[in-house]
């Protein structure tokens, strides 16, 4: 008896540097379709609020999305084009906000000013223009930020008012933070009130203290070493005299310091955190893919135990083992001494290059290297499948 055709679902996370989730999405299935031919795929491109979030959240909505972009400052304070999405999600326009349109640590503009200046304001602004439009739900990726401002400009851009000893405004970056001595929360948007904002990341650190977001994230966007503490001291104080005037408190609660407290500062506005990933895959329908499929195949650029905690293909293979369906981890390159953990998370944990290579030569040809690794995989389970049918 000729068993039913093999389905696939098709569910990684990009390939930074090399694949976007849906390129690394089409070369595995690329690859099932050569070692099965007969298999369906079925293509969940996923992501972890993160860079590239907005893309697939929209290409997966389809028509039930819209598209659009607002001009925006950037964390350096040049003008910029900033995209957004409007998605149908629980009976409501949704607006889906990616952080790093706005502040990417990739926007060259950006970087090319000191860390201590850059701000979020563009962020506030593009909801605040979102607002105006009538929109009332958001969800906002928070990966790959180049600020560290503790969230000011965003909240500064909803109306909060940041005065020095002289009633003079100060500029909502960690320069201007170092001369704050008041803050006024009767100015910010009534709005946000009535609205529901919901924040996507992997990021469970606090706004300050060893592991917060100056001292774990500064670094890499630019903050040295002998100015992360000066530089905490002062988000620190930013959040106390903030929270006195708004009247909440958020800073020690896991997630604030995400994006250089782009968390926290949302979490004053009303928001409540989510799991990036898990996010996403609500939003592109993955659990009902999975309820109809014999085996999923996940991966990410490296994979090591950081993969465990949350991040997009350790999401895809809960929701796959909570319908019974094996999940194979395909990734760029994967920390050998993370294989045991990996291996009680995923059936098959599988690394790219096949031979002696380079770096170079491994992000070059990523997507022909990880359709022969997916069609190898593919011939392997689609034959033991086939046996155990005829058996």
């Amino acid at each position: 008896m000729t068993p039913a055709p093999l389905r696939v679902v098709v569910a990684p996370d990009s390939f930074k540097g090399s694949l976007t989730a849906p390129g690394a999405a089409a070369a595995i299935a690329e690859g099932v379709a050569r070692g099965a031919p007969t298999a369906v795929t079925i293509a969940r491109p996923m992501a972890d609020g993160g860079e590239g979030t907005l893309d697939t959240v929209l290409r997966a909505s389809g028509a039930d999305s819209t598209r659009g972009a607002l001009e925006v400052e950037g964390a350096g304070g040049a003008p910029l084009s900033a995209r957004y999405g409007i998605v149908e999600h629980g009976g409501a326009p949704t607006a889906v906000l990616e952080a790093a349109q706005v502040v990417a640590i990739t926007d060259a503009a950006g970087m090319s000013v000191p860390v201590t200046s850059r701000t979020t304001t563009g962020l506030g602004r593009q909801m605040r223009a979102l607002m105006d439009r009538g929109v009332r739900r958001f969800m906002v990726g928070l990966g790959g930020t180049s600020t560290n401002d503790g969230g000011a400009g965003f909240l500064v851009a909803l109306g909060l008012r940041l005065v020095d000893e002289r009633g003079h405004d100060v500029a909502p970056t960690p320069d201007g933070l170092s001369q704050l001595a008041r803050a006024d929360a009767s100015p910010l948007d009534a709005r946000l009130a009535g609205c529901e904002i919901t924040i996507m990341s992997d990021v469970n650190n606090p706004l300050t203290g060893p592991r917060g977001a100056t001292a774990i994230f500064g670094p890499q966007k630019g903050v040295a070493k002998d100015r992360v503490e000066a530089i905490d001291a002062t988000i620190a104080r930013f959040a106390a005299i903030v929270e006195e005037s708004i009247g909440r408190r958020a800073s020690a609660r896991p997630g604030a310091g995400a994006a250089g407290g782009l968390g926290y500062a949302l979490m004053l506005a009303g928001a409540t955190m989510r799991t990036g990933a898990d996010v996403v895959a609500d939003l592109i329908g993955l659990d009902a893919a999975l309820g109809e499929a014999d085996w999923a195949i996940t991966g990410e650029g490296r994979s090591d135990t950081q993969t465990l905690l949350a991040k997009a293909p350790s999401v895809v293979a809960d929701r796959a083992r909570a319908r019974r369906v094996p999940v194979t981890l395909v990734s760029g390159a994967i920390d050998p001494a993370s294989l045991h953990a990996l291996h009680a998370k995923f059936d098959g944990c599988f690394a790219l290059p096949a031979g002696p290579a380079t770096l170079d030569e491994c992000v070059r040809d990523a997507a022909s290297l990880l359709a022969d690794r997916a069609e190898a995989i593919a011939r392997v389970f689609d034959a033991a499948r086939s046996r155990q049918s005829a058996g």
